[in-house]
């Protein structure tokens, strides 16, 4: 699962670049379904992150690994 989590990301990740952010996977909790990621460059500390991270890839997770019920960052 954490591969595919990490396609997912790489797919993800030039939409955040291009305003200067990114992405980094943490850690997949298979058992629980929880992905952890770190918000880098302009997405850390930005008001918008937390829309970001559940509006944005929150959501693209699940439509794409049914397994994902949460993403979290740390």
């Amino acid at each position: 699962m954490k591969e595919k989590v990490q396609e997912v990301l790489n797919k993800i990740r030039p939409s955040l670049q291009a305003d200067g952010g990114d992405v980094e996977l943490v850690d997949v909790d298979e058992k629980e379904g929880i992905v952890k990621v770190r918000l880098t460059g302009s997405c850390f500390g930005c008001p918008f992150s937390t829309m970001t991270l559940k509006n944005g890839i929150e959501q693209i997770l699940k439509e794409e690994i049914p397994q994902v019920k949460e993403v979290k960052a740390v």
